[in-house]
């Protein structure tokens, strides 16, 4: 029988890959280990608490705040401060950056970006939803509190992300730049189990994920990647399956895991995108290329993309990366 190894045994045994480790992002991964364990018993009881429907408030992004949102946003906030390992956060959630204004986390030298219930409109129909997270070092002085600077990094300056998918089973995935790794929860012992180590996503997919009602919105380029999807061909296995839950945890999983693409194109109402660049894309793209994938805004890659301001949103193309590289061609061709 295979030995099972935990969530918290693996990160320690995996310091090994970082020479300069002292412990701290150890610890961090532990404080989201936590919090995600809290977030999910309140998710998988949403039908029976009072903890589904909206708050009646909007959040920066102008969007019908849910209670599991506001709630899920505490819970991480308070995981990510008690530890000490955190000198700062900023939430999809939250208008500003919080600074954890202590002396201990004063001298941290992480940030966390997170979006902490990604596609939390699903949650009073039963449908997975996830958090994303993502780390940063500082690059302010240590000792003094943090400043916007550290959080308008570019992706590629991320030393691990990662993202919770509550569904069928709840799974933890993250990376430290040395690969992929799923962590599956077990309820009985209250531990996430190495479920699923080195992912590596195909470079050619079958699927595509997109929200084809907005067809009529999409530029051109994207309108011809749909029907480049939809044609028959036998030597590239189309026509492609169409599967779009509306949940980008839901929808990058599976194709992290079958080989897909997952299109979120700028429109004619949101001609930026609508997904946020630092709490989704940045952390989704790291994990991708961990994993063999792509993600691109549609012309370059978006862990280059360097940042303006907190709630940045971009157009976001990521997957498979044969499948990315030709939706890329054909929005370069057509716009």
């Amino acid at each position: 029988m295979q030995k099972m190894i935990t969530l918290g045994e693996f990160i320690v045994q995996k310091q090994a890959d970082f020479p300069e480790a002292t412990g701290d992002l150890t610890g961090l991964l532990s404080a989201i280990r936590l919090a995600a364990k809290v977030v999910n018993r309140e998710v998988n009881k949403a039908g029976l608490a009072d903890i589904t429907g909206a708050v009646g408030e909007q959040n920066i992004q102008g969007e019908e705040q849910q209670k599991l949102d506001v709630y899920a946003n505490e819970k991480f906030k308070a995981a990510l401060e008690a530890r000490g390992e955190v000198c700062g956060m900023a939430s999809e959630e939250e208008e500003d950056y919080v600074v954890f204004d202590s002396e201990v986390n004063n001298n941290a030298k992480y940030v966390v970006l997170t979006d902490p219930l990604d596609g939390s409109s699903n949650i009073d129909v039963n449908v997975s939803i996830g958090t994303i997270f993502s780390i940063y070092k500082r690059v302010s002085p240590r000792g003094t509190p943090v400043t916007l600077e550290d959080f308008l990094q570019p992706g590629n300056q991320q030393v691990a992300a990662g993202y919770i998918i509550y569904g069928s089973s709840t799974v933890l995935v993250y990376s430290t730049g040395h690969g992929v790794h799923g962590f599956t929860y077990d309820p009985s012992l209250g531990v996430f189990a190495l479920s699923h180590e080195n992912i590596c996503t195909p470079e050619d997919g079958l699927i595509y994920s997109i929200n084809e009602g907005n067809y009529i919105k999409f530029p051109d380029g994207v309108k011809m990647y749909i029907k480049y999807c939809q044609a028959e061909d036998e030597a590239t296995h189309r026509p492609f399956t169409a599967r779009y839950i509306g949940s980008l945890v839901a929808d990058f999983h599976r194709n992290l895991m079958k080989g897909g693409i997952y299109l979120y194109p700028s429109t004619m109402k949101n001609p930026n995108g609508k997904l946020r660049l630092l709490y989704e894309c940045n952390p989704i793209a790291y994990l991708v290329e961990q994993a063999g994938g792509r993600a691109s805004d549609g012309y370059q890659r978006i862990l280059d993309i360097k940042p303006t301001e907190l709630h940045q949103r971009t157009p976001f193309f990521v997957g498979s990366t044969n499948m990315v590289k030709t939706v890329e061609d054909l929005i370069k061709e057509f716009g």
